[in-house]
């Protein structure tokens, strides 16, 4: 990484790249002019703990299918049991979280800190939350 980019981390699933993903990393870019994008991929674990079900893609396909889109500059799997230690090790200057992630938010900034991480949270728009949805997707096929 070049030397005064801001660092922007993002947090996802991505099982599958749609366009409200693609607006997602586009936005997150957006926060700072000079950005270096790291992109978190979930485990599959910690998918089907979320989200009920595991991912249609394993959390290797999906990393591929995020670096194949060349909107990241560095794409990451997230930890097994505690997603905190790979943020620390990332040191992002900036977190930009999704309109519908709840999970992360809560207590992030407080565990961040007490790791020694002064970090701003970004909340960023839907792209058409009524659309672009890979449940909702999925019941289009």
């Amino acid at each position: 990484m070049k030397e005064g980019k801001t660092k922007i981390m993002v947090f996802g699933t991505f099982d599958g790249l749609h366009k409200g993903h693609l607006s997602f990393f586009q936005q997150a870019r957006k926060l700072a002019k000079n950005s270096f994008l790291i992109v978190s991929i979930a485990r599959d674990r910690n998918v089907n703990k979320i989200k009920g079900k595991f991912p249609f893609l394993n959390e290797k396909e999906r990393m591929i299918l995020v670096k194949k889109c060349k909107l990241a500059d560095k794409v990451v799997i997230s930890g097994i049991k505690n997603h905190i230690p790979h943020i620390v090790k990332e040191k992002p200057d900036i977190i930009a979280l999704g309109y519908d992630q709840k999970f992360y938010v809560k207590n992030l900034k407080k565990y961040l800190k007490n790791n020694g991480i002064l970090v701003k949270i970004a909340r960023l728009k839907p792209y058409n939350k009524k659309i672009y949805k890979n449940h909702l997707l999925n019941k289009k096929r």
